[in-house]
């Protein structure tokens, strides 16, 4: 089983990424992107996507990205600046680990809109994932 694969495997035991349609899209050493279609159900009262959903695919894509230098982890911190109202189809999380060591990885996240336009940056982020034995 290729690392996607496995990655995917792993997303299908989860159920809160499975309640919001979460897939997972690209994923290698060091890095991974997760992709969530944005339905009316995962929008605020403005029609935006809430901000839950863009700090989740922030949080879940940079556990990703940590997991496949560390193995087994959990987050241990993560900040997410909201910078633009997220509206589209769907939304794009890219995370890339910064920097790791035995225990940690520093990681990185920009979350985008897809939009007929294009994409369109609305949330970035970073965090420390931790591994777990």
């Amino acid at each position: 089983m290729d690392i996607l694969e496995f990655g995917r495997e792993i997303l299908k035991s989860q159920p809160f990424s499975q309640l919001l349609g979460a897939e997972l899209i690209a994923f290698e050493p060091g890095r991974a992107e997760l992709r969530v279609a944005l339905a009316d159900t995962l929008k605020q009262q403005h029609g935006f996507a809430h901000g839950g959903v863009l700090a989740y695919l922030a949080d879940n894509a940079m556990t990703y990205a940590g997991g496949s230098v560390l193995g087994n982890v959990l987050t241990q911190e993560i900040k997410v600046n909201y910078v633009r109202p997220a509206m589209g189809e769907a939304l794009v999380a890219r995370a890339e680990v910064l920097s790791h060591g035995k225990r940690q990885a520093v990681c990185r996240c920009d979350v985008y809109a897809v939009t007929e336009e294009g994409e369109k940056l609305c949330a970035a982020a970073q965090g420390t994932i931790l591994a777990v034995e």
